[in-house]
């Protein structure tokens, strides 16, 4: 399985995040075809009880690297990344892998 990962930044207001997360942005990425599975983590911290790097994580699967590539360049794909800015306020930094358990 090829996996996207988005790892978003502490924002500057997490009630304001949460809200549009889940009213605006996850409706938009649940229009994207393709994905085969969607997980979504809020994190807590670290181990130690510090506090965690980034906020939270979405993980995007897909049946293949071409999959992958056609669904995030799609209408949806596309309006999906074009709304991170509307309201990741702490950045975000995606990346690409390929699960080695499957």
């Amino acid at each position: 399985m090829y996996k996207l990962t988005v790892l978003y930044g502490h924002p500057k207001d997490t009630e304001i995040f949460e809200n549009y997360y889940k009213d605006k942005h996850l409706p938009l990425a649940a229009s994207m075809e393709g994905v085969t599975k969607l997980e979504l983590t809020k994190l807590i911290g670290t181990p130690d009880g510090q506090k965690a790097d980034y906020y939270r994580i979405a993980e995007l699967y897909f049946n293949s690297i071409e999959q992958m590539q056609e669904t995030m360049s799609s209408p949806e794909g596309q309006a999906t990344v074009d709304d991170l800015s509307n309201f990741a306020t702490g950045g975000v930094k995606v990346m690409v892998g390929i699960t080695e358990n499957d």
